[in-house]
């Protein structure tokens, strides 16, 4: 079976739009260099995530990687980061 590799990609709008309805006050603005910075950070927080989540899941003999395999690496990795 040949391994595919699919690239993690966040659309920069989403990104804004969730920042932005974060913000308490109206006139608080996100540039776009700053949108791009979180999705980039959030496609290497994802990458990482899915990468301990395989290997637990194969240390534990597992062909298919469970919730449970990612809820393991889950208080970790948020220390990590």
């Amino acid at each position: 079976m040949a391994e595919m590799e699919a690239e993690v990609v966040f659309k920069k709008d989403t990104i804004s739009k969730l920042l932005s309805s974060s913000f308490k006050e109206d006139k608080t603005k996100l540039s776009g260099d700053a949108a791009l910075l979180v999705a980039e950070i959030l496609r290497v927080f994802v990458q990482e995530a899915a990468v301990r989540s395989q290997k637990q899941a194969e240390s534990e003999d597992c062909d298919q990687v469970d919730i449970e395999h990612f809820e393991k690496i889950l208080p970790q990795l948020l220390l990590d980061f």
